[in-house]
C-alpha cells in the first residue's frame, strides 16, 4: 500500500507539472495508467479530484490573466454538458469516442501547422461550443482539457490568460462531473483517501513547477508548445484508445 502511494504521488507531481503549463494533460497521463489498477468509474472519481486541485493552482498562479466573459461563456454550457456526459460513462464505447477525438486533434495540429498565424474570432458562440465539447469529454471519460485546449489556443490568447482560463473553466466542470460520481455512488478506497495527503501537496509542486517552466516561454512559441502536447494526446488516443 505505502509503496502505491508513493508511486500515485510521483504520477501525480508529473502530471501537474505537464498539465500546469500545456493547460490540459494531466487526466491524459494519470487515466491511462490507473486504469491498469482501478475500474474507470473510481478512476475518474480520483483523477477528477487531483484534476481540481490543479485548476485550483492554476487559477492562484495565473491571476493576472482573469477574463470573466469567457470564462463564462465557457463555463455554463460545460456544467451541463459535463452532468450528461457523466451520466453515460457506463453506457458508451470509450475506443470510438477516444478515436473520434484523436482524429479532431490530429486534423487540429496538422492546420496549425500550415496555417500557424490563423485564430478564432473571440467571441460568445464559439466558446459556448468549445465549452460545451470539453465538458461532455471531461464527464464522460475525464479526458476534456485537450479539447478546451484547442478553441482557446484559437484564440490565441497570451498564455497567462489561456492558462488561468482553462483552470477556472476546468475547475467548473470537474466540480459538477465529480458530484455526478458521488451522487451516483462511485467511490475510491480508503488508502487513497489517506494517501491525499500527499497528492494534493504534490500537485501544488508540479503545478508551481509548470508555472516557472511557462515563464521561461517566449508568448509566440507558447501556440506550439500546445499543439506539440495535442499532437502526443492525439497519437496516444488513436494508437492505445
Amino acid at each position: 500500500m505505502i509503496i502505491k502511494i508513493i508511486l500515485l504521488t510521483l504520477l501525480t507531481l508529473l502530471a501537474s507539472n505537464i498539465g500546469t503549463f500545456a493547460g490540459f494533460g494531466i487526466s491524459t497521463i494519470m487515466i491511462p495508467v490507473l486504469l491498469l489498477f482501478f475500474k474507470l468509474p473510481e478512476t475518474l472519481l480520483f483523477v477528477g479530484i487531483l484534476h481540481l486541485f490543479d485548476d485550483i493552482w492554476k487559477i492562484i498562479l495565473f491571476k493576472k490573466g482573469i477574463r470573466w466573459k469567457l470564462i463564462i461563456s465557457f463555463g455554463i454550457p460545460g456544467i451541463i454538458a459535463s452532468y450528461i456526459g457523466a451520466s453515460l460513462i457506463l453506457n458508451i464505447s470509450q475506443i470510438v469516442l477516444s478515436r473520434i477525438l484523436a482524429a479532431f486533434f490530429l486534423a487540429y495540429v496538422i492546420f496549425i501547422i500550415i496555417k500557424p498565424n490563423w485564430k478564432l474570432r473571440e467571441s460568445y458562440p464559439i466558446a459556448t461550443i468549445g465549452g460545451t465539447l470539453s465538458g461532455f469529454f471531461a464527464g464522460i471519460f475525464g479526458v476534456g482539457g485537450a479539447i478546451r485546449g484547442i478553441f482557446l489556443s484559437a484564440f490565441n490568447l497570451p498564455k497567462e490568460a489561456y492558462l488561468f482560463t482553462a483552470g477556472a473553466i476546468s475547475a467548473v466542470i470537474d466540480i459538477t462531473r465529480i458530484s455526478k460520481y458521488v451522487v451516483d455512488g462511485i467511490r475510491i478506497d480508503n488508502y487513497i483517501l489517506i494517501g491525499m495527503i500527499l497528492f494534493i501537496p504534490a500537485s501544488f509542486i508540479g503545478a508551481y513547477l509548470g508555472y516557472k517552466i511557462v515563464n521561461r516561454i517566449p508568448q509566440k512559441y507558447f501556440r506550439l508548445v500546445i499543439g506539440i502536447f495535442l499532437l502526443i494526446i492525439s497519437l496516444k488516443l488513436l494508437l492505445f484508445p
